[in-house]
């Protein structure tokens, strides 16, 4: 079975990074679109960004673009979310999914996805 677990999460200053890390046990991921999701308190999950199981195909929410980028590690079946530039709204709980099958002009929704990892809270606060 496909697992997916997030790590890398924190506390940080505005104007700091964080590279959070998706890593997946069981299946490889070179045929699986990656979605991160993020979910704040008392807000609905959003889709952050989304990389397709063919190269060179991302997306990212018009919040985070220019900030965030998201890339693959095939050789360590790894996700990876770069952040830079933090603010304070991007305090949330964040997650990593996967989907075997996916229409990627869809892939920024989150009942497209099968796979779920637990999540891994970044805190952004001076």
């Amino acid at each position: 079975q496909l697992q997916l677990v997030e790590s890398g999460g924190g506390l940080v200053q505005p104007g700091g990074s964080l590279r959070l890390s998706c890593a997946a046990t069981g299946v490889t991921l070179n045929y699986y679109a990656i979605g991160w999701f993020r979910q704040a308190p008392g807000k609905e999950r959003e889709g952050v960004s989304c990389i397709s199981s063919k190269a060179g195909y991302t997306r990212y929410s018009d919040s985070v673009k220019g900030r965030f980028t998201i890339s693959r590690d095939n050789d360590k079946n790894t996700i990876y979310l770069q952040m830079n530039s933090l603010q304070p709204e991007d305090t949330a709980v964040y997650y990593c999914a996967a989907a075997r099958h996916l229409f990627f002009r869809e892939c920024m929704l989150s009942n497209e996805y099968t796979y779920w990892g637990q999540g891994t809270q970044v805190t952004v606060s001076s």
